[in-house]
């Protein structure tokens, strides 16, 4: 499927809490849509600010690459204000829940689902390990990956809090990303954007380690 689709970018900033912790972070907020549609990718910190990027652009559905609270703090308010879906995969429901203990969200991610927009479809990867529902979304008509936090410019995501496992996100990286082209982009949950091929090298110093 091929179509008029583009991908857009804005970074909000809040704080990020696990385990007692708080820290002040800045997101990555991906939109992948046209004049007319889109699916905003992480709803994270401001809904004001995600909503003014859409510009009246009718939302199709908030995805949650994984639902650490930084993710996912302003879904609710951008989803009562656009009736758009959020979608989540049914592993992270735990960590959901210490966010936002009174609204669930609205439709599972499923691993190999296809969610349409703008004529192009984004094929639902997932890939635990950052946390148990982590997934990614491989868009092969705009060469593009949006990783979240399981792949960064230099490495994987963090594992050091609970829900992780370090292993777990290396297998997911070796298994689900490093087959994917040299030249797929990888819009990440902060940071710079990479592409797989840049990151292959360093991947394979992890994969040496033996897992």
């Amino acid at each position: 499927m091929t179509g008029g689709a583009r991908i857009e970018h804005l970074v909000t900033s809040g704080t990020f809490s696990l385990d007692g912790g708080t820290w002040d972070v800045d997101n990555n907020v991906w939109i992948v849509g046209d004049d007319d549609e889109a699916v905003v990718i992480d709803a994270a910190h401001d809904a004001e600010a995600i909503l003014g990027a859409l510009g009246g652009r009718t939302l199709r559905a908030i995805v949650c690459t994984h639902a650490h609270n930084d993710h996912i703090d302003a879904a609710p308010d951008l989803a009562a204000r656009t009736g758009a879906p959020i979608l989540l995969h049914p592993d992270d429901l735990p960590l959901w829940k210490q966010t936002h203990p009174d609204r669930l969200p609205d439709a599972e991610l499923a691993d190999g689902q296809r969610i349409e927009v703008a004529g192009t479809e984004l094929t639902v990867l997932h890939t635990p390990g950052h946390a148990p529902g982590a997934v990614c979304l491989h868009a092969p008509h705009l060469s593009a990956l949006f990783s979240g936090d399981t792949l960064f410019a230099g490495g994987p995501g963090a594992t050091g809090r609970s829900y992780s496992d370090f292993p777990t996100i290396v297998e997911s990286i070796r298994e689900r990303l490093l087959t994917l082209p040299d030249d797929t982009f990888v819009h990440t949950g902060h940071g710079e954007t990479t592409t797989i091929g840049a990151e292959a090298p360093h991947l394979q110093e992890w994969l040496d380690r033996g897992f």
